[in-house]
């Protein structure tokens, strides 16, 4: 039942920037990014809680930031320096709680490419 979609991605310079949008409703408890590269594994870029407590990869840390706008459901992928490691399907997560618990939910990706 809940929707949302990724946006920002697209074609980039090694070095340059983008930033990733995605919005959500519902009682949100964490929002985040995945990435996956082709031929490669899955792996978490950032997450944010409510709170406003974060995590990153250890590979963006410093050249990332993840933000979020409570009041609007958002969350954001300030995505700087970037490199060709970088090029990725990057993915909206959402955590919400419900009734019973919570329920993780994926946005379809957003693709990012960094090349020269």
């Amino acid at each position: 039942q809940v929707q949302f979609e990724e946006s920002g991605g697209g074609l980039v310079q090694p070095g340059g920037s983008l930033k990733l949008s995605c919005e959500s409703s519902g009682s949100i408890i964490s929002m985040g990014w995945y990435r996956q590269a082709p031929g490669k594994q899955r792996e978490l870029v950032a997450v944010i809680t409510s709170g406003g407590s974060t995590n990153y990869l250890d590979s963006v840390k410093g050249r990332f930031i993840i933000s979020r706008d409570n009041a609007k459901n958002t969350v954001y992928l300030q995505m700087n320096s970037l490199k060709l490691e970088d090029t990725a399907v990057y993915y909206c997560t959402v955590r919400i709680a419900t009734t019973t618990g919570f329920l993780d939910t994926w946005g379809q990706g957003t693709l990012v490419t960094v090349s020269s």
